[in-house]
């Protein structure tokens, strides 16, 4: 009987042994995200990582809920955790540097005008929005709404290459807010940004 018993046991260890502890490298993300938000933005961005969603905050310790992610408990419990993962975020792939071209192209032609004129706002999505067309010159709204449209394309894709890129296509909800909070992070003084559904200016 004890023989039966063992067998379980054993496999359950073995299956225990062979255990991938991968977590979502906040921290790495979040690093990854200024990188490519600021390669966009260009010189004159506001250098402070994103907190807690305030755009003025600096850089913030990890959350209680990051730092037990952390936490090899394979290894506390005595099990072996050689396949154990802490994943970097990388962005130098040729198609994430081709949008990011794009994009930062695309910004300075056209969107780096909307943000000052105070006719674009980041929303909390990670997405662009136009929240007052009037703020612009008609003969430049249809331009405007076109670069918007084409520059909130190359975002959501952004987001899911990043995920793909790095082997994990469930993160991409992830990326996503942790852009969303960097490109407001990244935002110049003047610009808007939507927080909690209000549009506030930076």
């Amino acid at each position: 009987m004890s023989r039966w018993i063992a067998f379980p046991l054993a496999a359950v260890a073995a299956t225990a042994c062979v255990t991938i502890n991968v977590y979502f490298p906040a921290a790495e993300a979040r690093e990854a995200a200024r990188e490519f938000v600021e390669g966009v933005v260009g010189e004159g961005a506001d250098e402070a990582l994103p907190g807690d969603g305030d755009p003025g905050a600096s850089r913030q310790w990890p959350s209680l809920g990051e730092l037990a992610g952390r936490v090899d408990w394979y290894a506390l419990a005595g099990i072996g955790s050689a396949h154990a993962q802490t994943p970097d975020i990388t962005i130098r792939t040729p198609s994430i540097q081709a949008i990011q071209s794009r994009m930062a192209q695309r910004f300075d032609s056209t969107l780096r005008a909307g943000f000052d004129a105070g006719a674009l706002g980041f929303a909390a999505d990670g997405t662009i929005v136009v929240r007052d067309a009037s703020a612009l010159p008609l003969r430049d709204r249809a331009a405007i709404q076109q670069a918007v449209a084409e520059d909130n394309r190359d975002r959501k894709a952004v987001y899911r290459e990043i995920a793909v890129a790095n082997g994990h296509p469930e993160w991409e909800p992830r990326i996503r807010e942790v852009f969303a909070q960097q490109w407001i992070s990244s935002a110049r003084p003047g610009w808007w940004y939507q927080q909690g559904g209000v549009w506030k200016q930076k």
